[in-house]
């Protein structure tokens, strides 16, 4: 499961700027006699399709968060016990098949399902596209943009949904993530906590030692903090697609006096180092605010590298932990 929290950033470095999706219409008729689609992914591959995929498999979660959230159901999903474990602001509601690990996706499993369209990101290694494509239409969008992720996951949902069909429902997911945005802030603010300084990480447990992932101004989650008011509080730099940073207990102590957020999960026992293994850290223990209770775990399944309805979930937690 630890493959799960960390697979986002996983190969992060190796990320091509790619061009952003872009769309057409071909003008010409399918046998159902729907018009054909031609999209532009983000690897730059031109994508054919008969009409709206209604089949439609997703090798990466945030993709099929995207799905979910767009109304379609995907028949095939990576790692289905990992998504319903981290992702539960866009549960599934289907049984889809489980296409086996986000880094290395089953072919036959997918070819089986006989599937529209295959939805996957630039994170996936480009001899496995090159085998999707043998089965079905694949489309790639960016997981990550460290210059604007905000921009980046909304571009993304607009991709998938000119490919699925559903670009009037893709108005109001983004209209409703841009209403809890406002809400945020101006929740905040009434609070008396705009501008707060806030540290979120998330931390994990291999062979006895915990390391901690800062999340920079330049992640996804720093993003949305700071749309909603508050002041990122890591000054490590973070890498050029997902803005995560690398530090240890060590390296929290230049925070100062910060609220602290991360999210972990009951379900995965590496997960949450700050409520148990550090619990008993000397260092841990002299933070400031670890010493004023400024420590929020926030719930489970809130994906930190989602979608709009991850990140609304977001909003709605750390107002709510801030002005407790």
């Amino acid at each position: 499961m630890r493959r799960s929290l960390l697979g986002a950033a996983a190969c992060a470095a190796a990320l091509a700027l790619a061009a952003c999706g872009t769309t057409e219409n071909t003008g010409t008729t399918s046998d159902k006699g729907t018009e054909g689609i031609t999209l532009t992914d983000a690897s730059g591959a031109e994508v054919t399709l008969d009409g709206p995929a209604e089949k439609v498999v997703g090798t990466e979660w945030n993709v099929v968060e995207s799905l979910v959230s767009l109304g379609v159901d995907p028949v095939g999903v990576a790692d289905v016990k990992g998504y319903t474990t981290w992702d539960t602001s866009a549960p599934l509601n289907n049984d889809p098949k489980d296409i086996g690990t986000r880094g290395e996706p089953s072919m036959d499993t997918i070819a089986a399902l006989g599937p529209d369209l295959v939805v996957a990101t630039t994170d996936l290694p480009a001899a496995a596209v090159k085998q999707l494509r043998k089965i079905a239409p694949v489309l790639q969008v960016r997981s990550a943009d460290a210059a604007d992720q905000i921009g980046r996951m909304k571009e993304n949902l607009d991709l998938i949904a000119e490919a699925t069909g559903t670009t009037e429902e893709v108005a109001k997911v983004k209209a409703a993530f841009d209403t809890k945005v406002e809400e945020g802030k101006k929740a905040l603010a009434d609070a008396g906590l705009d501008g707060a300084d806030i540290a979120f990480a998330d931390g994990y447990v291999m062979s006895n030692q915990v390391s901690i992932r800062p999340y920079t101004s330049g992640s996804l989650i720093g993003d949305v903090n700071e749309a909603i008011g508050l002041k990122n509080a890591w000054t490590i730099e973070g890498d050029e697609s997902y803005g995560l940073g690398a530090t240890d207990v060590e390296g929290l102590t230049g925070l100062g006096d910060v609220q602290f957020a991360y999210i972990g999960s009951d379900g995965d026992g590496a997960s949450d180092p700050f409520g148990k293994e550090l619990a008993d850290n000397s260092v841990w223990k002299s933070l400031t605010f670890v010493k004023k209770g400024n420590v929020h775990r926030l719930p489970d399944g809130i994906w930190m590298f989602g979608g709009p309805q991850s990140m609304s979930a977001y909003v709605d937690a750390v107002v709510d932990a801030l002005t407790k």
